[in-house]
């Protein structure tokens, strides 16, 4: 097989009920011009015998680990595996429509510099898509305007030059945050592209990590923590008063969250996100009614 211009990544642990439906409609691309590389994470169902009744198309190939590695890092061991141009991951739980894979790298290579695009945008005023942010733009984007945040988009959403993705070194192999802190560093490196929506469908359900983490009130900083993190590095291209004001959002945030807490008498939650903040007890009432 030529190399191919796309690689399409699947990691999978325990996804026999969705799995053939995230396979089938890769297969069904009206672009044919990937590879699709499966690797499973030590699954203890029928991830594996689902997919390998799939090996008869030669654009697919299924690599099982030996260990578990965990969501993010047997990420990187998918785009380790990969040769095309473009990374294109499609989890083994989500869809890609017949010509979502066309629309994304025909409205993606032009853009030379980007390091990524992104889909599942609602639509726009100011221009259409697709078209390109500087790094600058797309740290504003995200953190000033509430329904275009780019850094929010899972992993479905992009395609990814594979020469900038290790470039930067790949997923650092944070659970739960790897998507939204991976965005943070190629966007404080290069452009980035705007795409489209009804290009995928991201897939919700019980068994899903993401699930339980919703589910977990006091882990709700946990975001926070890398936006903080990477706002206050010499790489962030946000101008000083940028940065202030971003940060001065997310605490904020903060102190009003946990005082919902203390309003729905859940004080053990509101201590543990007290804790995950940088704010003391005094500082909560003021900054919840601060102006930005």
């Amino acid at each position: 097989m030529a190399t191919p211009l796309v690689s399409v990544l699947m990691t999978a642990y325990n996804r026999e009920k969705y799995i053939a439906e995230a396979i089938e409609s890769v297969l069904a691309s009206t672009f044919q011009d990937f590879e699709l590389i499966i690797v499973d994470d030590c699954s203890r169902d029928h991830t594996v015998e689902i997919v390998r009744r799939y090996t008869s198309d030669p654009r697919l190939q299924v690599h099982v680990n030996e260990k578990n590695l965990g969501d993010y890092p047997n990420r990187n061991r998918a785009a380790s595996l990969a040769k095309g141009q473009y990374l294109k991951y499609v989890d083994s739980d989500d869809y890609i429509y017949p010509r979502g894979l066309q629309i994304m790298v025909e409205m993606f290579e032009p853009f030379t510099q980007a390091a990524v695009g992104f889909c599942s945008f609602a639509q726009v005023s100011e221009r259409p898509y697709p078209f390109q942010l500087s790094p600058r733009e797309a740290y504003q984007y995200s953190y000033f305007n509430r329904t275009h945040s780019i850094f929010s988009r899972a992993s479905l959403s992009s395609i990814i030059r594979r020469d900038k993705f290790e470039a930067v070194g790949g997923f650092t192999g944070k659970r739960m945050v790897g998507d939204f802190e991976m965005w943070h560093i190629l966007a404080a490196r290069f452009p980035v592209v705007l795409l489209p929506d009804g290009i995928v469908w991201n897939r919700e359900h019980p068994a899903q990590e993401m699930q339980d983490f919703r589910n977990r009130p006091s882990d709700a900083f946990t975001y926070n923590r890398i936006s903080i993190d990477y706002l206050q590095r010499p790489e962030c291209p946000l101008l000083p008063d940028e940065r202030k004001r971003a940060l001065k959002m997310i605490r904020r945030g903060q102190a009003r969250r946990i005082l919902r807490e203390i309003a729905h008498c859940r004080g053990g939650t509101a201590r543990k996100l007290l804790a995950q903040s940088a704010l003391k007890p005094a500082q909560i009432v003021p900054t919840a009614f601060s102006r930005v």
